[in-house]
C-alpha cells in the first residue's frame, strides 16, 4: 500500500484551502478535471484511484469555503462527485486496516466540513464500510453519542454530524432491530433518519411494514417525493409493478420539466402505454392541461397535444413554434397549433408577447393552412372572428393583424 500512496495527483495542488474566489465556474471545472483524473487511474489501479478519491473528499470542502453557493450549482457538482467517487473507494480490494484508515480520514473531513459541502457522505457509510464487522465498529463508536443527543433531557438541539454515519453503520452491520429502536428515540419524525428504518425493515423481509413505516414518516415538512420514491422502489423490487405505478409513480418521479417527468416514468414502466402515462400525468395537474402540450407533441401524440392546447392556456410561442416545425410533415396539426396560438394570444396569455410574436404565429398558421389545403379566405375569416371575440383590454392581436387581414 505504501507504493500506492506515493502517487502524485495533479488535482491536489488545485484544491488548497480557500483556493477559489466567490465564482463557482472555476471550481466546477476543477472538480470535473479531478474526477476525470481519478476515473482514468481507476481503469488501471483501483487502490490508487480509491486513495485519490479519499484525498479529493478531504480537500474539497476547505477549498470551496469562499465560493458563492447560492445558485446550488456547486453543491450539485459536489454531490455528483461524491456519488461518482464512493463506488471507487468501495471497489478497492484492500485490507481492513487500510479501509479503516480511509474511513477515519473521511470522518475527519466530515467534522471539518463547516459550510457544509460533503455532509451527504454520511449517507454512503453503509457502503463505504464494505464489511459488517467494520460497520459494527463504527456503530459501537457512535451510537452512545446519538443516544445522548436524542435524550429529551440533553442540552442543545440534538444535532450531531455523525448521526447518519451511525444509522448507516447499524444497517450495514445487520443490526436492524437495534437501528429501529434507536430511531424511535429521535425527537422528531425526520425522514433523513427514518429512511434507515425503512431500509432496515426491507432487509428484514418486512416490505409491507416498511411501506407503512415510510408513510407514517410524513409530516408538514417531509420530502413527500422521497418517501414516495422509497415506497415505489420497494414495490418494484417486489414485482408489484401495477401497484407501484398506481400509488407512487407520478409523485415519486417529478422532474425539472414535464417531458423529463414523462420520460422517467415511461422508462421505469415499459409495460404501461405512453398514452396512459400521459393521461395520468395530465389528470395530476387539473386546470393545467395545456402545459402538457409539448410532451404530447414530442412523443408523437399529436391529436392529444391539440386537445390539450385547446383545453387550458398554453404558451403561444410554444404553439407557434410547433406550427412552424410541423408545416411540412403534419400540416393539419401545424394549422391547429397555430390557431391555438392565436387564440391564447387573443385572450391575453403568454409570456411577454409582442407584436412580432403575433405576426410570427399568424405567418406560421397561414403557411400551415396552405400546406393543409385549406381555403385562405376561410382561414382569414376564422382569424377575423377570433379578433372580434377578443376580450376588452386584450387588443394586441387585433392591432398587430389589422393590416394583414385587410381591415
Amino acid at each position: 500500500m505504501a507504493g500506492h500512496a506515493k502517487h502524485k495527483w495533479q488535482f491536489t495542488s488545485r484544491f488548497r484551502r480557500n483556493a477559489f474566489g466567490w465564482r463557482s465556474d472555476a471550481p466546477i471545472k476543477r472538480i470535473k478535471e479531478a474526477l476525470s483524473e481519478i476515473k482514468s487511474i481507476a481503469r488501471k489501479d483501483s487502490i490508487i484511484a480509491a486513495e485519490g478519491a479519499v484525498a479529493f473528499l478531504e480537500k474539497i470542502s476547505p477549498a470551496l469555503e469562499r465560493v458563492d453557493s447560492s445558485s446550488g450549482s456547486i453543491g450539485t457538482t459536489v454531490n455528483n462527485a461524491i456519488d461518482t467517487l464512493v463506488p471507487i473507494v468501495v471497489a478497492a480490494n484492500v485490507d481492513v486496516k487500510t479501509r479503516q484508515r480511509w474511513l477515519e480520514r473521511l470522518w475527519q473531513a466530515l467534522q471539518d466540513d463547516d459550510m457544509p459541502y460533503i455532509e451527504i457522505l454520511g449517507d454512503y457509510w453503509d457502503r463505504l464500510c464494505v464489511t459488517p464487522e467494520l460497520a459494527s465498529r463504527w456503530a459501537d463508536e457512535l451510537k452512545p453519542t446519538v443516544e445522548y443527543i436524542w435524550n429529551p433531557n440533553s442540552p442543545g438541539h440534538g444535532y450531531f454530524k455523525g448521526t447518519s454515519v451511525c444509522l448507516a453503520s447499524l444497517l450495514a452491520a445487520g443490526r436492524n432491530e437495534e437501528l429501529l429502536a434507536l430511531i424511535d428515540k429521535a425527537p422528531s419524525r425526520f425522514w433523513h433518519h427514518r429512511q434507515w428504518g425503512v431500509k432496515a425493515l426491507v432487509a428484514m423481509g418486512k416490505r409491507a411494514e416498511a411501506i407503512r413505516y415510510a408513510e407514517e414518516s410524513r409530516d408538514l415538512n417531509s420530502p413527500g417525493w422521497l418517501i414516495a420514491l422509497a415506497c415505489e422502489d420497494i414495490l418494484l423490487s417486489s414485482g408489484l409493478v401495477e401497484e407501484a405505478y398506481r400509488r407512487y409513480a407520478i409523485w415519486a418521479n417529478q422532474n425539472a420539466t414535464n417531458l423529463n417527468t414523462f420520460r422517467v416514468i415511461a422508462k421505469k414502466y415499459p409495460t404501461i402505454a405512453p398514452e396512459q402515462i400521459l393521461r395520468d400525468l395530465v389528470a395530476s395537474t387539473p386546470g393545467q392541461e395545456g402545459k402538457w402540450f409539448a410532451t404530447a407533441k414530442t412523443i408523437g401524440l399529436l391529436d392529444e397535444a391539440i386537445h390539450l392546447a385547446n383545453t387550458s392556456p398554453t404558451e403561444p410561442k410554444t404553439l407557434a413554434r410547433a406550427a412552424r416545425d410541423f408545416t411540412q410533415t403534419q400540416p393539419a396539426f401545424a394549422f391547429a397549433a397555430g390557431m391555438a396560438s392565436l387564440h391564447w394570444i387573443a385572450h391575453g396569455y403568454g409570456y411577454e408577447i409582442t407584436t412580432l410574436d403575433v405576426l410570427d404565429a399568424f405567418s406560421a398558421t397561414m403557411q400551415a393552412a396552405s400546406h393543409a389545403g385549406k381555403d385562405v379566405q376561410q382561414v382569414q375569416a376564422q382569424i377575423q372572428t377570433l379578433m372580434e371575440s377578443t376580450p376588452t383590454g386584450q387588443q394586441l392581436l387585433k392591432t398587430a393583424l389589422f393590416r394583414r387581414l385587410g381591415n
